[in-house]
């Protein structure tokens, strides 16, 4: 498949999940360490307004990593904690989440229940106070958590003595990343809650709650910020070339099911997983609810899907093919 017949056909795959009313618009950002590779706008914001390359996108659990990785790695990096720090040496909790290791909560092997719907009687900081207390069940057990990275937050907060916001965006130095964003009208919106379309909030229930900044969710940005993030993590310069090998050269598996592995913070790919057939262990990225995707290859090459699925549908699942085929195409044309 020629050049031009390779970038028509993703194309067609993200037009088709717009005609499928998968999702109403996308951006498209695929790029290297030299820059932008092919860069997209698709559809609408909201089957009127067309989606804009500066269209900001509620990345959902892609926060984790873009947020709460990086800050954990920083804070690695400075000599502030350890990967074997336990929990309790931070945050005043019950004993057994004491015990609960920064290692454990980075992997997901912490054995804390993946969401809380305590969200549905309190709020704010008492919100997030009582989901830190959460105690883990199943120890070493993988089973994804955004309760982790909440806790993980509160660390990065107890050892900076500044909010979470804050210390983040002061770290990423992005223009267009931000938590609880003022300009709405660029914000792709998501679905509806107590009576109101999402435009500018998260999406995701805990951090929405919460407040609207959380270390597991309520990121939002644009593409080409994030295509910015990824070259100043790619060339050293939010922290040493050492500590992002560590983090996701370092693969953990379940012993339980050998398709589930993880790095630290970041999502390995997985067969079946959204980064299609292409993908293997030494990429890294994370995926979003809200139908967001970033995958990144050691090398540099890196793609970026920014979607706003949960417009239509909260849990609709053919996000995922399209995901997948969209990445076949192109990994099959560049790795």
């Amino acid at each position: 498949m020629s050049k031009t017949n390779f970038w028509k056909r993703v194309d067609e795959i993200i037009y088709s999940g717009i005609d499928e009313k998968v999702f109403p618009g996308a951006v498209l950002l695929v790029g290297d360490l030299n820059g932008v590779i092919y860069e997209k706008a698709y559809g609408t914001l909201d089957e009127e307004t067309p989606v804009e390359l500066s269209t900001l996108y509620d990345l959902a659990s892609i926060t984790k990593v873009i947020a709460t990785t990086t800050a954990v790695m920083k804070l690695l990096e400075e000599g502030r904690l350890t990967l074997s720090d336990s929990v309790g040496l931070f945050l005043d909790v019950p004993e057994e989440k004491e015990k609960v290791t920064i290692f454990e909560l980075l992997t997901h092997t912490s054995g804390i229940q993946p969401y809380s719907d305590l969200w549905r009687i309190l709020r704010g900081e008492q919100l997030k106070n009582e989901v830190i207390r959460i105690q883990p069940t199943c120890r070493g057990k993988m089973q994804y958590s955004c309760l982790n990275f909440i806790t993980l937050m509160a660390i990065v907060e107890q050892i900076t003595s500044q909010s979470f916001d804050t210390y983040v965006l002061s770290l990423l130095n992005l223009p267009n990343t931000l938590f609880r964003p003022r300009e709405v009208e660029r914000c792709a919106p998501t679905s509806v809650r107590d009576g109101k379309r999402l435009r500018g909030e998260p999406d995701d229930e805990l951090a929405y709650y919460i407040g609207g900044v959380s270390g597991n969710a309520g990121l939002f940005s644009t593409a080409r910020d994030i295509h910015t993030y990824v070259l100043r993590l790619l060339k050293g310069e939010y922290v040493t070339k050492n500590v992002l090998k560590l983090f996701t050269e370092t693969l953990v598996q379940d012993p339980s099911d050998p398709n589930t592995k993880r790095h630290l913070g970041w999502m390995a790919p997985v067969k079946g997983g959204s980064s299609g057939d292409f993908g293997n262990e030494r990429m890294f990225g994370h995926t979003g609810f809200t139908g967001t995707s970033l995958w990144i290859t050691p090398e540099g090459l890196h793609v970026i899907l920014l979607t706003n699925k949960c417009f239509y549908d909260r849990w609709d699942q053919r996000i995922q093919r399209i995901r997948m085929l969209v990445h076949n195409v192109i990994f099959a044309n560049l790795l």
